[in-house]
Parts: C-alpha cells; structure tokens; sequence
C-alpha cells in the first residue's frame, strides 16, 4: 500500500511518502508563515521523487490537530479537495498518537505539545509488539493538572516539544522517566499511525480536533 501523509500542525511543513511502514521520501519545511503556498509544492515534489503520482496513492493521512489552528485548517482544506475529486481513502490522525509513533521501544508514552503559558496539549499511550494504544482521552491542560493522572503510570517516555518545554519539571516528578530526542511532528510518523488506523478500519474522520477555542473565541467571550 502506497501512502500520502500530510503534516501542517505546527511550524513545520511536511509531507512523507510510505509503502507500507517503509518510508519512500520525507519532505520537511520549516516555516510555519507560509503553509498555505507550501503544501502543494511540496505535495508535488515528494509525489515526483518518489516516481509516483496521485494516481499510485492507495491512502492519504492528514495531521487534524492538535496544534496550529491555521495550520490543522490547511492540512485539513487540503486532503479534503483529495477526497473530493479523487477516489482514494483519505482519514485524520490526532498530533498527538502521531507523536507517540517517534517512539521505537515498547513502554508508556506521553505525548505532550507546548500550548504556550503552561499549558499543553496531552495524551498517553502504551506501545507493546508494535501496536499503540491510547489509554487516556487527548486535552488541553496546565503542565500541574497533568501530573495526578500520570502517577499511575512506570517508566513513561515522554515526547514532544511539550515534554523539552517542561523537562526539568517532569523529571522531577517522574525521576525514572526518559525523554525522546525525536520531539517533532513527524509525517512519517503520521502515515505509519494512519496505515494502522486504516487496516484496523477504525474510522478517523478529517474534522480538525483543536481542544481549546482560538484565541478569537476566547477574546470574545472576554468581552
């Protein structure tokens, strides 16, 4: 199976290119201004390294959140147009399990994004022959409420760049943690959790999964 992934959640632009769980061609941009003009691009170039096209693509996986608001929409709006006008599988997978496939070794993972002023966004996994399991709903929360609900939890391996921001933190209350040194949204990362996703066929729909209001709605209520 030949699989597009599409990675536009936080300040990196990605797009990777897998056949089954071997990856093809990775593509990263980091410039988080300018992902509405990249993503085509991109999409293109990874397509035409890889020998392929749109044509040769049995399943494209998209990043819907959370993370960048503006970002999740793009990616979002993109692979939708794909669904749209091209008879090819297209499902969403959350930042977060994407995360959770940096992780290479077996064990508890928590999946952690900096959501600015002490807050994050958080998920738990475990990871056993291969196969991860989420074990707590995805949400938004301070870095401390986080802390009560991972005391039941052995050997976490923290990852994302949540988990850098809050490291000493962390460690502080979890002495036997250990921290991934692979922190970023990963699009490879995303289609291996997409292609699992898919021969589950667990339904993960493209609806963008923020967490929290925009900052927009926030000020509004404010006022």
């Amino acid at each position: 199976m030949k699989i597009l992934s599409i990675d536009t959640a936080s300040n990196l632009c990605t797009v990777a290119v897998l056949e089954n769980e071997k990856c093809i061609k990775e593509i990263i941009v980091n410039d988080a201004r300018n992902h509405s003009e990249k993503i085509m691009p991109v999409i293109e170039q990874a397509l035409l390294e890889s020998n392929l096209t749109l044509q040769n693509i049995d399943l494209i996986v998209c990043d819907k959140g959370p993370g960048s608001f503006t970002g999740i929409r793009i990616g979002v709006g993109t692979v939708l147009a794909f669904k749209d006008s091209l008879n090819i599988p297209c499902i969403g997978i959350s930042s977060l399990q994407a995360l959770a496939y940096n992780i290479n070794t077996n064990g508890i993972i928590c999946s952690l994004i900096d959501a600015k002023n002490n807050n994050v966004y958080f998920g738990v996994f475990e990871k056993k022959n291969n196969i991860v399991t989420q074990l707590e709903e995805f949400s938004f929360k301070t870095i401390d409420e986080i802390i009560p609900i991972l005391q039941k939890y052995n050997k976490i391996i923290f990852v994302g760049d949540g988990s850098t921001q809050h490291k000493e933190f962390l460690h502080s209350n979890f002495n036997t943690s250990t921290f991934s040194d692979k922190n970023d949204l990963s699009s490879f990362s995303l289609g291996l959790a997409g292609l699992s996703a898919y021969n589950k066929n667990i339904n993960s729909d493209l609806m963008p999964l923020y967490l929290r209001k925009s900052q927009a709605e926030r000020a509004l209520e404010k006022n």
